[in-house]
């Protein structure tokens, strides 16, 4: 228990003490106006509250990767609990908050263009091909996840594929209205809801007849996989997440004042943080320990299974509906604005202004037909691919904001070393893992190592050339 409580402590202190390091690091300047107010369009650039676009951002980034990749990562035990805490403050909370003040510096852009500013055009292109298919991914498995827990809810007539198209019209819906119709006016109330639903589990593991685990190193994974990498990919999006990056342009789009950033960017990814917490230790504690988590995991049909148990068991039978409604709500409202990703990306690569109701309906029926088909696929699949391009695009992500850091004289180190440390984990995971090259596991840890070193000598040697700050808009150089 104390461990837990502890941790807790340890992400909110977090917030107020390095959150605000970052924003002192890369000197957010309240008089500078956003994209928000400068390129107002009525469909994506709307002005917003900060406490606004803070739920939104929470509900979009806040997926089933904090729920389902928790629960996952909780059969390595209650080590997941370091993992969680100090990749959300030291990795996590760096990269959204670096993806959400870039996207604004750009006026709004997506993500494979602020990587291509900084990183080059070479990269440029290879992640807007990556950072689509992973939005793609991320659209799919959100979808196919909340018709699962949904159909176990529901009449047996009410089936998964029911339920996919059911979902799949709303996210059609949702992606091609303007920013403040479904999403400014809904996503807040599920956000908030999502937080209570969390708390509400948290409540009762802290008040309840439950014994917390304290974390221990050692690895508690029943099936004895090793902790590096997996842990640190199969807990995605609960303490550093590429996905999140990806979303960062729809409220850099809405922000109205730099000093915000912090509040709606690195506020919600430790939020995200809490709630992955709160689900690792329920996992592991409401099943008394890894072994009867995995178990569960076989005989409740996976996550959603878990998920019903523990806020049905928890919270009785309207705080367990209530519970899996909120939890479903997630996903699909992750999932929706990663179609709206999807179509804000490609409207960046083909310069396609998207105040036309023509020109997103251009963008928009495409993707889902795309994703329609993906969500046959199988869903642990799906969910593999997710989680390893999740950590790669992190991986660019923050060695792109290390770049742009380094180039303006600030301490890029809050950047590199979670890039060098990513770079360890993503190469790793593809060389180790069935859905990448099956390897032997110890010449993946030695290469996933050697290759980071060698990416960080790069970076070094790059950063450190004599023409490297001569690079720097025009406009920058007076504050550099």
């Amino acid at each position: 228990m104390a461990s837990f409580l502890i941790s807790l402590a340890v992400l909110v202190i977090g917030y107020f003490t390095y959150g605000k390091i970052v924003d002192r690091i890369f000197d957010s300047q309240p008089e500078r106006e956003t994209p928000a107010i400068a390129m107002e369009d009525g469909v994506d650039y709307i002005s917003m509250d900060w406490k606004k676009a803070f739920l939104i951002q929470f509900l979009n980034i806040a997926g089933l990767g904090p729920i389902f990749g928790a629960i996952a990562g909780a059969l390595w035990g209650p080590s997941a609990f370091l993992w969680i805490v100090f990749g959300t403050i030291f990795a996590g909370g760096v990269h959204d908050y670096l993806s959400g003040m870039l996207s604004i510096r750009s006026d709004g852009a997506s993500i494979s263009e602020i990587i291509g500013e900084n990183l080059g055009g070479t990269i440029r292109q290879i992640m807007r091909v990556f950072s689509i298919v992973l939005l793609v991914l991320v659209g799919t498995v959100f979808m196919t996840g909340p018709a699962m827990l949904l159909a176990n809810l529901t009449p047996s007539f009410m089936g998964v594929n029911i339920w996919l198209v059911i979902i799949l019209a709303y996210y059609f819906i949702a992606t091609f209205l303007p920013v403040d119709q479904i999403i400014g006016k809904l996503y807040p109330i599920f956000g908030l809801a999502l937080l209570i639903m969390a708390f509400g589990v948290g409540g009762g593991l802290i008040f309840g007849d439950y014994n917390i685990p304290n974390i221990a190193l050692n690895n508690l994974h029943p099936g004895e996989l090793p902790m590096w990498p997996l842990l640190f990919v199969t807990i995605a999006c609960g303490a550093i997440s590429g996905f999140h990056s990806t979303q960062s342009p729809i409220m850099a789009r809405c922000t109205n004042n730099e000093k915000e950033i912090r509040r709606i960017f690195y506020g919600a990814m430790v939020a995200e943080g809490i709630v992955a917490l709160i689900w690792a230790a329920a996992a592991m504690t409401f099943f008394k320990g890894t072994g009867g988590l995995n178990e569960a995991l076989t005989t409740l049909g996976g996550p959603a299974g878990v998920v019903h148990e523990i806020t049905g068991t928890m919270m009785g039978v309207v705080g367990g509906v209530l519970a899996m409604l909120g939890v479903i709500a997630a996903p699909i409202t992750s999932g929706d604005t990663a179609f709206r990703s999807v179509r804000l990306t490609l409207s960046d690569i083909f310069d396609i202004e998207q105040k036309s109701i023509k020109n997103r309906l251009m963008l928009a029926i495409p993707i889902f037909i795309v994703g329609g088909i993906l969500s046959q696929m199988n869903f642990d699949a799906l969910w593999r691919y997710f989680a390893w391009a999740n950590q790669t695009v992190a991986m660019v992500v923050l060695w792109a904001g290390s770049m742009w850091l380094a180039k303006r004289g600030k301490n890029h180190w809050i950047a590199a070393i979670p890039a060098f440390f990513m770079t360890g984990v993503s190469v790793t995971y593809i060389l180790y893992a069935p859905e990448g090259f099956s390897l032997a596991y110890n010449f993946s840890v030695i290469t996933g190592i050697i290759i980071a070193i060698i990416t960080m000598g790069i970076y070094l040697k790059k950063i450190n050339s004599t023409s490297f700050k001569e690079i720097i808009p025009a406009e920058e150089k007076q504050a550099v």
